[in-house]
């Protein structure tokens, strides 16, 4: 099978970055931060999709499957984790929805920018695939794919850590006998 090799090596590559959110995750387990944590298990999730989809077809072909067939089923996979899994982290992730709905429409835009010149490609290549467009150039597409979303997550990733050390508002301890004055 051509890019086996350049498939697993993502596909560890991917592995470090589900352990980097992973770790971070537990370090920071207190944290109440909708954006830490929606960042942090978007990090994790992308990384678990590039590990499936880097191997997926790594293994089909070790059953004997390859050709158009290899590539066909491996991008309906990858599509499948990407749409219908990324739907479902939602419905597991309030964080994310409760800090996209603090949002500005145009907060969110700005947000989407940068992962769209990522995952528009992305998707495009997986197409490519699925109609048989380049048949030639399928194994090619699908790896681009597979690279692409793991450039996302790598993105993912620095945007968490751009994040860290920002100055967060100061919570100053609150006098008993002021609080029941204000309370009152």
């Amino acid at each position: 099978m051509p890019n086996a090799e350049l498939l697993v090596h993502l596909a560890e590559i991917a592995g470090v970055f589900v352990g980097f959110g992973a770790l971070i995750s537990i370090r920071s387990d207190t944290t109440t931060d909708e954006y830490e944590l929606t960042m942090i298990r978007m990090i994790v999730w992308t990384g678990v999709v590039v590990v499936v989809t880097a191997l997926f077809p790594v293994i089909l072909s070790d059953y004997g499957i390859d050709g158009h067939g290899l590539w066909v089923s491996s991008s309906a996979v990858f599509l499948v984790l990407f749409w219908v899994g990324g739907a479902g982290t939602d419905r597991l992730n309030p964080e994310r929805t409760r800090y996209l709905a603090t949002l500005p429409h145009k907060g969110r835009i700005r947000l989407e920018i940068p992962a769209l010149f990522l995952w528009v490609p992305m998707n495009i290549a997986l197409v490519f695939v699925l109609f048989g467009s380049f048949p030639d150039r399928e194994p090619v597409l699908y790896a681009t794919a597979v690279a692409l979303n793991l450039i996302m997550d790598a993105l993912l990733l620095l945007y968490l850590v751009f994040r860290q050390g920002r100055p967060q508002p100061v919570r100053r301890p609150v006098d008993k006998d002021q609080e029941e004055r204000v309370a009152s």
